[in-house]
C-alpha cells in the first residue's frame, strides 16, 4: 500500500487528484501535477484542496484509496473466477399467460476456467418442483450441458451453459425434447446435412402491460408504415433490439439478422443456417438473452401467437429448411416431393406448432388458415412458401410458415426431417 499513495500531499488548487488517479501511482510514476509537500504549510491556517483542509482532504485521501485499494483488489477476486449460468427449458412456453417464458437460469461459480465451446461442465440439479417439471416428494431434476458460449453480460470468462434436463435416473425428462431429434440422426440423414433457417417473431410489452410504443389508450396508426420502417414514429423498441444482435454476436451465435415486423412494437431476429440441433440451440440461447436483456430496459418480450386481437399481425417461427437433395442443381423437385410429404402430415404438424396458433392462422395478415395446407411460389398466404429466388434458380429451400412464435425449436427440426426424409 505504500507504493500505491504518492508521499506527497497538495495539489494546486485548480487540480485535484481522485482516489483512482492515486491508486494507480506508484513511486516510479507520479501524477504529472504541481505539488507541494505538507511539511511546507503552517498549522494555523491550512490552504485547501478541493473544498477540505490539508489534513483532513489528506487523511480523506488516504482512506479513498485504501477503500478503492479494496474495491479492486475484490475485482481481481470476481474476475479469478469464473459464472456459468446454467440455462435450461420448464417446458411451458404459452401455459403461463402473455408475460412470462419457460426459460429458467441459474448460476454457477467455478473456480477453475473451462473454456466457452466445452462440455466438460458438470452435471448440476435443480429444484423441479418449483418449475413445474417435478413433484415436491422427488423433486431433484438433473442439469445436463450440451451447449456452451461466451456470456456476452459478464464478459470474459463467463460462460453460458445450456441444459438439457434429466430424470434423477438420468433419463431424458418429458420436457426434454432435444434428446429426441438424436434418434431422427442416422447416417442417411446425416447425410442429406439438413439446414434450418428459424425467423423469431416476438412482441414487446412496457410495464403498464401494453404493446411497447403504443399510446396509453387507443391504439397507433394502422399496420403499413412499421415493416423494415424507421424513424421515431414507425419504430418503437429499437435500443433493446440492436443490444440483443450485438450480444448474440459476442455470444458466438449464429444470428443472421434483425428487422421491424409489421405491427408496431414486434420484432423479428433470424438463426441460421444451422444444423437441426445448433439451431435450436442457438435460438434457446437467443431467446434468453432476449427475456435477460428485456429487466434492463423494462421491456416484457412474448411469443404469444396472437397478443393483439383485430387487425394487427400475428407473431409466428417461419421455418427456413433446406436438404442436400434441395440445394444442388434440379433440386426442385426434391423441395416439391417435401412439400407434398408435408401436406399428408398437415394435422399433425398443427398440433406441434405452438399454443394458441389458432388465432394466428386464420387465412388473413399472411397466413393459411389452420385447416387449409397450400403451397405456392412467392405466396405468404401458403403454409409452405417457395421463395420466389429459389422458383427462379430452380434449387433451394421452402419456408415452413405455420410455426407459432412460441414454438418448439426442436420440435419444428425434427417433425420436418421425419416427414420428409423418415417417411
Amino acid at each position: 500500500m505504500a507504493n500505491a499513495v504518492m508521499p506527497v500531499a497538495q495539489v494546486t488548487l485548480s487540480q485535484s487528484v481522485s482516489s483512482t488517479e492515486l491508486l494507480q501511482t506508484t513511486s516510479s510514476a507520479r501524477v504529472r501535477r504541481t505539488v507541494t509537500p505538507l511539511s511546507s504549510f503552517g498549522q494555523a491556517a491550512r490552504p485547501t484542496v478541493a473544498g477540505f483542509f490539508a489534513d483532513n482532504e489528506f487523511r480523506s485521501s488516504l482512506k479513498m484509496t485504501r477503500s478503492t485499494q479494496r474495491q479492486a483488489h475484490h475485482r481481481l477476486q470476481v474476475n479469478a473466477v469464473q459464472k456459468a449460468e446454467y440455462i435450461w427449458m420448464d417446458g411451458q412456453e404459452g401455459k403461463k399467460g402473455i408475460h412470462f417464458n419457460e426459460m429458467r437460469s441459474k448460476t454457477k461459480v467455478i473456480q477453475n476456467d473451462i473454456p466457452p465451446g466445452s462440455l466438460d461442465f458438470p452435471d448440476w440439479s435443480f429444484d423441479g418442483s418449483s418449475t413445474g417439471q417435478a413433484e415436491g416428494r422427488f423433486s431433484d431434476c438433473i442439469l445436463k450441458p450440451v451447449f456452451t458460449c461466451p456470456d456476452p453480460i459478464r464478459g470474459d470468462p463467463h460462460v453460458f451453459v445450456l441444459c438439457e434436463v434429466l430424470n434423477p435416473d438420468g433419463t431424458p425428462h418429458e420436457t426434454n425434447t432435444r434428446h429426441l431429434i438424436k434418434s431422427v440422426l442416422s447416417q442417411d440423414i446425416l447425410d442429406e446435412d439438413t439446414l434450418f433457417g428459424f425467423e423469431q417473431e416476438y412482441t414487446m410489452f412496457n410495464k403498464a402491460g401494453k404493446v411497447y410504443g403504443w399510446p396509453e389508450s387507443g391504439f397507433p396508426h394502422p399496420q403499413g408504415p412499421f415493416y423494415c420502417g424507421v424513424g421515431l414514429e414507425a419504430v418503437y423498441g429499437r435500443s433493446l433490439v440492436e443490444a440483443h444482435l450485438d450480444a448474440c454476436i459476442k455470444a458466438g451465435l449464429k444470428i443472421s439478422g434483425i428487422n421491424a415486423e409489421v405491427m408496431p412494437g414486434q420484432w423479428e431476429f433470424q438463426i441460421g443456417p444451422a444444423g437441426p440441433l445448433e439451431v435450436g440451440d442457438h435460438v434457446m440461447i437467443a431467446r434468453w438473452l432476449l427475456h435477460r436483456l428485456g429487466e434492463d430496459f423494462g421491456i416484457t418480450v412474448t411469443f404469444e401467437p396472437k397478443p393483439m386481437e383485430g387487425d394487427w399481425n400475428g407473431a409466428g417461427a417461419h421455418t427456413n429448411y433446406s436438404t442436400k437433395s434441395m440445394r444442388k442443381d434440379g433440386g426442385m423437385k426434391a423441395i416439391e416431393a417435401a412439400i407434398e410429404k408435408l401436406s399428408k402430415r398437415h394435422g399433425e404438424h398443427i398440433q406441434q406448432y405452438g399454443l394458441g396458433n389458432e388465432r394466428r392462422l386464420t387465412g388473413k395478415h399472411e397466413t393459411a388458415n389452420i385447416n387449409t395446407f397450400k403451397s405456392g411460389v412467392a405466396d405468404r398466404g401458403a403454409s409452405i412458401r417457395i421463395p420466389l429466388p429459389v422458383s427462379l434458380a430452380g434449387k433451394g429451400y421452402l419456408e415452413d410458415r405455420r410455426p407459432a412464435a412460441n414454438v418448439d425449436p426442436y420440435v419444428v427440426a425434427r417433425m420436418l426431417i421425419e416427414t420428409t426424409l423418415k417417411n
